[in-house]
């Protein structure tokens, strides 16, 4: 099936905490995979059904040690975990030194995450930097979502990381991987998505302003605590309903073409 990758430039704009939210409302039954080259966050948040601590030795680290060993036929459901709610979880690493020890594996990990039998993977990559072990991933993508606070030095991070993928993810090109941006901010900021979305055409740069997720400290901080059916109907959920539309409708597009409508975050209105 699919393979969507939310990630960022710098700071913290909350890939995690949006990545828990997209995965929890995804049609079917999708993977949550943590891939942050930082460290992984979703094994020291949350718990399975039980309250019992996450397994740190099953996850990223265990489906490596699988592709190492070379065994014939990986699965990737063989290494996820089921945390409190039901959402199925890849749990990352804890240390950078361990993305790093993961090399090559990484080709055969993003072809693992990318042909999950009738199931879609949203990989977490947290925040991106020049030559990050996880650029296997994003090439593999059929889409990548970046998230960024439209602030001036938000954007210019923005702008830069994307001009910087340009080659490797084919931007312009018939193969391109789709890029598409949410911004984090106020759903009172109606035409900031207009903004930005002519900032990024002026610098040629082909990506797609999906919208606004919507800033709630509330909601963010229910999701983080592993509480996400208290936020089932707030404005960050709302807002993370139509930016997941729009990531898939942008990962159909196999041209990598930027015609999504972008609808102000004005029209989903307060609850």
């Amino acid at each position: 099936m699919g393979l969507y990758v939310l990630a960022a430039a710098k700071g913290s704009p909350g890939v995690t905490t949006s990545s828990v939210l997209l995965a929890s409302i995804w049609p079917g039954e999708p993977i949550l995979a943590d891939l942050d080259p930082a460290g992984g966050d979703i094994a020291l948040r949350y718990r399975d059904s039980s309250g019992v601590p996450l397994d740190p030795d099953r996850g990223l680290l265990s489906l490596g040690a699988a592709v190492r060993r070379g065994i014939a036929e990986v699965q990737l459901s063989d290494h996820v975990q089921q945390i409190a709610g039901g959402l199925e979880v890849l749990t990352g690493v804890s240390s950078p030194d361990q993305v790093q020890g993961l090399g090559p594996t990484w080709q055969h990990l993003a072809r693992s995450l990318r042909s999950v039998p009738g199931r879609d993977v949203i990989a977490d990559c947290g925040r991106l930097t020049p030559g990050a072990a996880t650029m296997p991933v994003l090439q593999s993508a059929d889409a990548v979502l970046m998230l960024a606070r439209p602030t001036i030095e938000g954007l210019s991070h923005l702008r830069e990381l994307i001009r910087g993928l340009a080659d490797l993810l084919h931007l312009g090109g018939y193969d391109a991987v789709p890029v598409g941006v949410a911004l984090i901010t106020s759903y009172r900021d109606a035409g900031t998505a207009r903004d930005v979305q002519s900032i990024l055409d002026q610098a040629g740069l082909p990506a797609s302003v999906l919208g606004i997720l919507a800033e709630d400290y509330k909601a963010a901080a229910a999701i983080r605590s592993g509480d996400s059916r208290r936020v089932r109907q707030s404005l960050l959920t709302r807002s993370a309903a139509e930016i997941g539309d729009r990531l898939r409708t942008i990962g159909r597009d196999l041209s990598g073409a930027t015609d999504v409508t972008v609808h102000p975050a004005g029209t989903w209105g307060p609850a």
